[in-house]
């Protein structure tokens, strides 16, 4: 049965990571809202969840406009009411030396993968505080915002951001019983890991102790932890789910 109160936030649903996370946040009785740039994609992991028996609609939007995050936001409540799930997985990616990068394109990469997550968060925890039900917040990061990753040097730099705008969100949100933990996901297998040079993925899953490239599901299931009623008692928390890649604390 869905639990209509319990309704979940995806962001970047539309493909890879988000709609792996979309369709089992869906399997645990939630109704999903998704939300992508995507409308196509947005609607085909929507339509999905609903074939399978869940309850989900579709959103567009650009987290990086500031005004249209408000419009989902009043969109999704005026559905569904507040969430009480909030996945940021929306990101965005092209691989180059930091010496090749322009403005431009420093400017979107922090705008999508930092900025976007902070706008989707300050939107949609307005009405889970108000809510007074506590909640879940996931923020998709990645071990290159640990650790560093050569030709990602500004998506490094916006992921560990994001890290470090986890943890401080978790303090200040832990009074209303919300709590905000981090994925960080190692090379996996998505749309924007596919764009990059065979050559580079094979080596990755070649250095990879568990000799594999991560499945979009592999991400699922950590934030399906972080949901989960028995993680009440976690927050603040940054989870590497990398195969072994990474290892650092």
């Amino acid at each position: 049965m869905t639990d209509i109160d319990n309704l979940a936030v995806v962001t970047g649903g539309g493909s890879g990571m988000g709609r792996a996370i979309a369709v089992g946040l869906a399997a645990t009785g939630r109704p999903i809202a998704v939300l992508d740039r995507d409308t196509d994609g947005a609607e085909r992991t929507a339509a999905n969840i609903r074939e399978a028996g869940g309850t989900a609609e579709a959103f567009t939007v650009d987290i990086s406009d500031d005004d249209a995050v408000l419009a989902v936001r009043t969109a999704v409540e005026e559905q569904f009411g507040p969430a009480q799930t909030l996945v940021n997985c929306a990101g965005w990616e092209e691989i180059m030396p930091f010496m090749e990068t322009s403005a431009d394109f420093r400017r979107k990469n922090i705008s999508i993968n930092l900025l976007g997550a902070m706008a989707i968060s300050s939107a949609f925890l307005e009405g889970m505080i108000a809510a007074g039900r506590g909640g879940r917040v996931v923020n998709i990061s990645s071990d290159a915002g640990r650790v560093g990753s050569s030709g990602e040097v500004v998506y490094s730099g916006a992921k560990g951001g994001l890290i470090g705008f986890t943890k401080a969100l978790a303090r200040e949100m832990v009074r209303y019983q919300i709590t905000v933990n981090c994925v960080c996901p190692g090379p996996t297998e998505t749309p924007m890991l596919a764009s990059a040079p065979k050559k580079l993925t094979d080596s990755l899953a070649n250095v990879i102790p568990m000799r594999r490239l991560a499945t979009p599901e592999d991400i699922m299931n950590a934030v399906r932890f972080f949901v989960a009623d028995d993680s009440s008692y976690i927050t603040g928390q940054t989870l590497s789910v990398s195969g072994g890649l990474t290892m650092a604390g």
